[in-house]
């Protein structure tokens, strides 16, 4: 047989080599101690193995002819796929449950893990070869977790530790989902505009684009805790400086900084991309026009180069969520408090609980700029 698609034949490796390789779920008397790996072959009995069917197109991904119908197939057998993953675990973790009173935990494997997430990248690469609209193929992805989604809403793996911590620390991760959002709401707002700025400045004067690079990259290298650490003195002596200005050590105030901080160069990056793009004859054609260069600038340069503008916010988006999550060592709370908190106790699903959200968080946040990004280049301007 001929291999058409390399990449799923890696996947598909990958993928059975997780299977049989690593436990699908670990069950432990309580959430403290170590669990008891359970094979997926372990489960796969009687009407479970009905979860298989999804599996034959998978295997027969990389051998498949690169048509539009057999890679809207393999993506349609990776969603069923993930969604039969995630029930085998949620009902297998209600078996193991016990009474209302018992301590025993169920918990994902590295085997589920893997799992989960070669079936995503097999069901991306699929929906990638359809050649459609970005923005449709990037709903079509979101739409492949769509399956997972209604199980966690229904209630159906409420059985699972992950689960039962949400459950136990709901208050506090509402609180955490909030400030999340805040810390990263607020970066975007300052790095853009900052951003924006120092990118229409190098494209206006070549000569300081060398120095605002230079330092942009020296930020970006310096090691986001590092940062955090270095601006708890200044911001700390500011804040008895002028004490009504509300700046301080720790907390909110030096998160944001170095967010906004490190936002600032894919920022920048992107906004003179946009611009070097400018073809020279609709420049030469607005001058013809009688525009000012502010006009100019206003109804020509930035309609025209905001695809690429919003592709660096996109990138300074993403990097906030996941840079968020070290805030918390400053006590600017976040996802980060969570997973830190499961860290100290020993605690894997608690720190699960602070991770998860984060990565569902960046996910939709890409997904949802990639949308913006292909709607403002079918729109004419």
């Amino acid at each position: 047989m001929k291999i058409h698609h390399p990449v799923q034949l890696l996947l598909v490796g990958l993928m059975l080599a997780s299977a049989w390789g690593l436990p699908f779920l670990t069950h432990a008397p309580n959430r403290l101690l170590t669990g008891t790996g359970i094979e997926l072959a372990a489960l796969l009995r009687g009407e479970r193995l009905w979860l298989l069917v999804p599996v034959l197109p998978l295997l027969m991904a990389p051998f498949l002819t690169p048509l539009r119908k057999t890679g809207l197939a393999v993506a349609i057998a990776a969603s069923l796929w993930l969604a039969g993953l995630t029930w085998l675990a949620g009902d297998e973790a209600a078996r193991l449950a016990g009474g209302p009173d018992s301590l025993v935990r169920t918990s994902f494997g590295g085997g589920f893990w893997l799992l989960f997430i070669l079936a995503g990248l097999q069901a991306n690469d699929a929906l990638r070869r359809l050649n459609g609209p970005g923005g449709r193929q990037t709903l079509a992805q979101l739409a492949v977790y769509g399956p997972v989604l209604w199980l966690l809403l229904s209630g159906r793996l409420e059985a699972l530790s992950v689960l039962k911590e949400y459950a136990n620390h709901r208050d506090s991760f509402d609180l955490a989902l909030w400030r999340h959002l805040q810390l990263v709401g607020l970066t975007l707002l300052p790095a853009c505009l900052l951003g924006s700025a120092l990118g229409l400045l190098t494209f206006r004067q070549s000569r300081a684009r060398g120095p605002v690079f230079t330092v942009l990259n020296i930020i970006q290298t310096i090691p986001s805790i590092a940062l955090f650490g270095l601006l708890i003195g200044p911001l700390a002596a500011l804040g008895k400086l002028f004490p009504a200005s509300g700046l301080a050590g720790i907390g909110l105030p030096p998160a944001l900084l170095a967010l906004t901080l490190y936002g600032l160069l894919p920022m920048a990056r992107g906004t003179l991309a946009g611009l070097q793009q400018m073809p020279e004859g609709v420049i030469e054609a607005a001058r013809g026009m009688g525009l000012s260069p502010r006009q100019r600038l206003l109804r020509v340069e930035l309609p025209i180069a905001l695809p690429v503008m919003i592709s660096g916010l996109r990138v300074t988006a993403v990097q906030a969520v996941g840079l968020a999550q070290l805030a918390a060592l400053i006590g600017a709370g976040g996802f980060g408090a969570i997973m830190f908190q499961g860290l100290l106790g020993s605690a894997l699903d608690l720190v699960l609980l602070g991770v998860i959200p984060v990565v569902v968080l960046a996910i939709a946040v890409d997904a949802l700029f990639a949308l913006l990004v292909s709607l403002l280049e079918v729109t004419p301007r």
